[in-house]
């Protein structure tokens, strides 16, 4: 083999390495910044947002919870009412993972809430955001009560062949 082969194979060998070390530390860093083990479930109610969340990786902890509606920031608060379906479901060992927020009075009509935990890495120095569920669409109507569209929207029928 040639001086130049053997260069060229070295060469080639160092860029995978750099590659994979690179990637490494790309998905560590996402993975710090972005955890994807916040689980978690919301819902409108007659009056408010509530839900519950938990962090699969410190189950004990409260998670602060952040709400949006229609893209606008509401509130923030912490997780910490009481839940006890989240420990009769198996989600969590205590039942103190429940949030709620009262909705501000809206304009008659359906909406968009997002609830999002908030996740603090670098030693404080970074805060992501890490959306709770699925977003939750809602009415808020005439008389100021909220309806979640997920349950108001009549069910599919099943397919039968």
């Amino acid at each position: 083999m040639s001086n130049n082969t053997k260069l060229v194979n070295v060469l080639l060998a160092k860029s995978i390495a750099e590659t994979v070390l690179v990637g490494a530390i790309a998905v560590a860093f996402f993975i710090d910044a972005f955890p994807p083990f916040f689980r978690g479930w919301g819902e409108a109610t007659p009056r408010s947002i509530a839900g519950w969340i938990i962090n699969e990786r410190a189950p004990w902890e409260r998670v602060e919870v952040q709400l949006f509606i229609d893209n606008g920031f509401i509130a923030t608060s912490f997780a910490q009412r009481s839940r006890p379906d989240v420990v009769a479901s198996g989600w969590a060992r205590d039942e103190w993972h429940g949030f709620e927020f009262d909705v501000p009075t809206l304009t008659p009509g359906e909406h968009e809430a997002r609830v999002y935990a908030v996740h603090v890495s670098g030693g404080g120095v970074r805060r992501s955001l890490q959306l709770v569920g699925d977003p939750i669409r809602f009415r808020q109507n005439e008389d100021g009560t909220l309806t979640d569209l997920k349950r108001d929207r009549p069910q599919k029928p099943e397919y039968s062949p």
